[in-house]
């Protein structure tokens, strides 16, 4: 890889200075690094949403990024900051399970504890350690130091719980995880166990349903569906989401994350 690539993904906003100044700090120390800005928007505190935004797009990074996560509802307690490497990339975080699916897909080589002060800024903050430690860290990174360098072995870490689908011959329970920008309704229902169900059912009789409601049809694409029709497709992620074409499934539906989602066969 050429220049180095910190990839930033925050509950922070953009209101305040808090993801800018990260980023000043991490180009006074590795000023050839290309800063990405994967979003500042999370939900406050959302410790599980940022696991899953960060499971989505960090394969899609070019070998050698570094990701800077700060969602941090723990900051300045006892919890640790880490950094990790997991397949072709490097992970700096509060210990909180912010790196859990992550670390599920890819096992880590090495995790390290943030303890080696020389790579901290002289005075830490209690209360923006994201300033101060992680975002030096992960530019101390970006400028070739070896992940060891920054503190000694972490041993076993925090996870979140992740729910998982339910599976049987015929029918997938599941729920909703999280809700996108458009209202779309995202499942924690991958294609391969949706195929599981859809291909012992012979007779096209898939019934889909989410909370009380019916979702009418499978489709290909959001335009695949009327305008305003409820229907259900495979995003980007490859996973199951309850989509209306035009408008947000969730807000016509009054629907979020935790609501269950039911696949089987037509009576």
């Amino acid at each position: 890889m050429g220049r180095p690539v910190i990839a930033l993904l925050t509950d922070f906003g953009t209101h305040d200075h808090y993801a800018g100044t990260m980023k000043g700090v991490a180009h006074g120390i590795c000023p050839e690094a290309t800063l990405v800005d994967i979003t500042h928007d999370l939900p406050p505190h959302d410790v599980l949403t940022g696991a899953l935004e960060l499971a989505a797009c960090y394969r899609y990074f070019p070998a050698g990024s570094i990701f800077l996560v700060v969602v941090d509802p723990g900051v300045g307690s006892t919890r640790r900051g880490l950094a990790a490497e997991a397949g072709e990339y490097r992970f700096v975080a509060p210990e909180n399970g912010v790196l859990t699916a992550v670390l599920d897909e890819v096992a880590p080589k090495r995790i390290v504890e943030l303890t080696e002060r020389r790579y901290a800024r002289a005075t830490v903050s209690r209360t923006f350690e994201g300033r101060d430690r992680f975002a030096p860290a992960a530019a101390w990174l970006a400028r070739g130091i070896e992940l060891a360098a920054l503190g000694r072995p972490a041993g076993a870490v925090q996870r979140v719980d992740l729910p998982r689908p339910s599976v049987a011959e015929d029918h997938v329970a599941g729920e909703v995880l999280r809700v996108d920008r458009f209202g779309n309704l995202i499942t924690n229902i991958d294609r391969k166990t949706f195929d599981k169900v859809a291909a012992a059912d012979t007779r096209g009789n898939l019934d889909i349903q989410i909370g009380s409601h019916q979702v009418g049809k499978m489709v290909s694409t959001y335009a695949d569906a009327a305008t305003g029709e409820l229907c259900a497709l495979f995003g980007s992620s490859e996973h199951l989401e309850i989509a209306a074409n035009g408008s947000s499934a969730a807000a016509c539906l009054q629907l979020g994350r935790g609501t269950p989602v039911h696949i089987g066969r037509r009576a």
